[in-house]
């Protein structure tokens, strides 16, 4: 899917999901989150993390960006049902650790596996009747667990 998908133009869970994924791997931060309804949830289970904000959701996404700038999100499977979409992925990033007594540093590449079910509620809004909808996108990721690559 292109990276210049808007969210608002797609409609199934899976599509938003595929959208998402590749705006934030095109750095698309901003436009991806403002896509969203205002009332949505992100959860990330594995880091305790749990956003309802566009702002602090923004902010997150942007230091994982600035911390792990070449990361690239790659979604293995999916598995779509009514208004629900688990997709199974895969994380790759390197990261700067130092190397003896801290004055070197080198970058070790890492990757991590997870699953993330998204939720889609459809609003239906009445304006001078015309009937319009728009999605509103609901997260829940869980990371299963970590693999480290040399």
């Amino acid at each position: 899917m292109s990276t210049d998908t808007v969210l608002t133009d797609v409609k199934s869970p899976q599509g938003i999901l595929l959208s998402i994924v590749a705006a934030l791997n095109g750095g698309k931060i901003p436009e991806d989150v403002d896509a969203f309804n205002d009332e949505f949830t992100f959860n990330d289970h594995a880091l305790g993390l749990a956003f309802t904000d566009k702002t602090r959701l923004t902010e997150f996404f942007q230091k994982s960006r600035e911390l792990f700038p070449d990361t690239v999100v790659t979604v293995t499977s999916t598995f779509e049902s009514g208004n629900h979409t688990i997709a199974e992925w895969k994380l790759a990033a390197t990261e700067t650790v130092p190397y003896g007594s801290g004055s070197m540093y080198f970058r070790r590449p890492f990757s991590l596996i997870g699953v993330s079910v998204v939720q889609i509620e459809i609003w239906i809004q009445v304006v001078e009747s015309i009937t319009w909808s728009m999605p509103a996108a609901a997260f829940s990721g869980v990371a299963l667990g970590a693999v480290s690559t040399p």
